[in-house]
């Protein structure tokens, strides 16, 4: 079923593994697409959530589906400091999550180059954004949404923050300490609840790569996010709350669960 809110698609689906079908039939769906005319896809894609990841790898492989031409720009990553990208031996190592559950699992005259595998670096924030111009713009963001309403690591140090709505979709990728909000979520859903061993500081993709994709899809997946989804969707536009301006593009859809919508949607 969907539904139009404030002129977002919502997209509900039963149950919480359906989410990760439809986010993985999108991303085919737009790789098929791309192929048809010959054109290379670009997608910026997230870790939160990865369980789309074994299912796009399967009907890869299943369909014979091609990825050679198929760039995937990962939205950010965890820091030790603020200029050491975390081990990817670390469990917490977003490429060690993408090695893991997509790029293993997908056969080897399938899969892209490892080129075509583009993870932000300190240092070169501004490289990793020229890469994106160079091949043509990106074709579909995905991404999750965050506690505070943050998008990739997208979030205003403060609620107070005084940053206007139009210079917060300006950031560009960039290195930037994750808030207390955001640590403890995540060390509730993938550390166990170890808060004290959740690293502090991470490096983005900015908004204003986000905001230009020509599609966006915002999957969500925990029960807590009816809370930010209600205020990204009605609240006014607000550098503090960083979804409220995907509304800005003309092409944004959120996926969820019967659960998440309800009261929301």
């Amino acid at each position: 079923m969907e539904k139009t809110v404030n002129g977002v698609s919502c997209k509900i689906v039963r149950e919480e593994w359906d989410v990760y079908f439809d986010m993985a039939l999108t991303m085919l769906e737009e790789i098929l697409a791309n192929q048809k005319q010959k054109k290379a896809t670009v997608m910026i894609v997230p870790v939160g959530p990865t369980q789309q990841y074994p299912i796009l790898a399967e009907l890869v492989n299943r369909l014979g589906v091609s990825l050679k031409n198929v760039h995937f720009f990962n939205m950010d990553e965890y820091l030790t400091d603020p200029h050491t990208v975390i081990a990817r031996e670390d469990p917490m190592s977003f490429y060690g999550r993408m090695k893991r559950d997509f790029y293993d699992r997908v056969e080897p005259d399938l899969v892209m180059s490892e080129s075509q595998r583009h993870f932000p670096e300190p240092g070169r924030e501004a490289e990793y954004d020229r890469m994106i111009e160079a091949l043509g713009g990106v074709d579909l963001c995905l991404g999750g949404l965050g506690i505070n309403g943050h998008v990739a690591f997208n979030e205003a140090a403060e609620p107070t923050d005084p940053i206007t709505a139009d210079e917060f979709a300006a950031l560009n990728t960039r290195v930037l300490p994750i808030t207390r909000e955001t640590r403890t979520i995540n060390a509730y859903g993938y550390q166990r609840g170890d808060l004290r061993g959740m690293p502090e500081w991470c490096i983005t993709i900015g908004m204003n790569q986000i905001l230009h994709a020509r599609k966006i899809y915002i999957a969500l997946n925990r029960p807590w996010q009816s809370g930010p989804l209600k205020h990204a969707l009605y609240d006014e536009e607000q550098g503090q709350l960083p979804a409220t301006l995907l509304r800005r593009n003309g092409n944004l859809t959120y996926c969820m669960p019967e659960a998440i919508a309800e009261g929301i949607v």
